[in-house]
């Protein structure tokens, strides 16, 4: 099986907790240099399938490849190669901007010369430098989303992971994070985000609507609106979750 070609690749992706199954033998195929969405709502499943692609979470059964590495019997093996940003923020708030780049820089074994450079690098690309010596606490809730997305970025990884990435901040400064997104794909870096603001899901090249655990419709913005008949993404939603779907 030639997973070495996508990004993603899984292949009845299970996870239970007891008797309880939060994702339900899911099955989709992200290609490189995509922004994939997952769509949901709260507790559809979306966060627990990528802390299973990220290697936080064993799954339950089958089997899921990202960027060559199957996570599903090597999941510390991928964590070098990928970002990740949760949806809670998980920056030091008593360091400074410059000093949390500095701290997730070096837990990926940057030299410190590639370091200093890869820091300036990202303090320009996100308008951060004139913050660089103050103390995240400090920081709006913009520039914490997108000192968040930085580190992320730090070690330069094939693939990011975005879990619900601009919960809580205001519309101005999701318009600017989306455009950020949007750039770092046309630079060649794969992208998968979950959220449920319907808006954000037509910055995604593809989405998977997500609902209770399993994967319902996949396709661009453009297609699923076609295949439901709607203006919007909104509606594709609405009319998914009132007819149940199909995988």
């Amino acid at each position: 099986m030639p997973v070495e070609e996508a990004a993603i690749q899984t292949r009845t992706l299970t996870r239970t907790f007891g008797r309880f199954t939060a994702v339900d033998a899911v099955s989709f195929r992200v290609e490189r240099g995509e922004v994939f969405g997952l769509l949901g709502a709260n507790g559809a499943g979306k966060t627990t399938t990528i802390r299973m692609l990220t290697g936080l979470l064993r799954p339950s059964g089958g089997e899921a490849w990202v960027v060559g590495v199957p996570v599903h019997s090597a999941p510390e093996s991928v964590k070098p190669r990928i970002g990740y940003m949760s949806q809670k923020f998980s920056l030091y708030e008593d360091l400074t901007v410059a000093e949390n780049l500095t701290f997730f820089g070096g837990v990926y074994g940057l030299p410190r010369r590639v370091l200093a450079h890869r820091r300036a690098e990202l303090l320009d690309l996100f308008d951060l430098t004139e913050l660089a010596n103050r103390l995240t606490s400090q920081l709006a809730a913009g520039h914490r989303q997108r000192l968040a997305l930085a580190s992320a970025l730090i070690h330069r990884p094939q693939l990011l992971f975005l879990d619900e990435p601009t919960g809580g901040i205001d519309p101005i400064s999701r318009r600017t994070f989306w455009r950020m997104i949007a750039g770092l794909a046309e630079e060649g870096t794969t992208v998968m985000v979950t959220t449920h603001y319907m808006d954000e899901a037509e910055y995604c090249h593809r989405l998977a609507v997500m609902r209770d655990g399993r994967i319902v419709a996949v396709g661009s913005p453009r297609d699923l609106r076609r295949e439901y008949n709607a203006a919007t993404i909104e509606e594709v939603f609405l009319a998914i979750a009132s007819t149940g779907g199909g995988s």
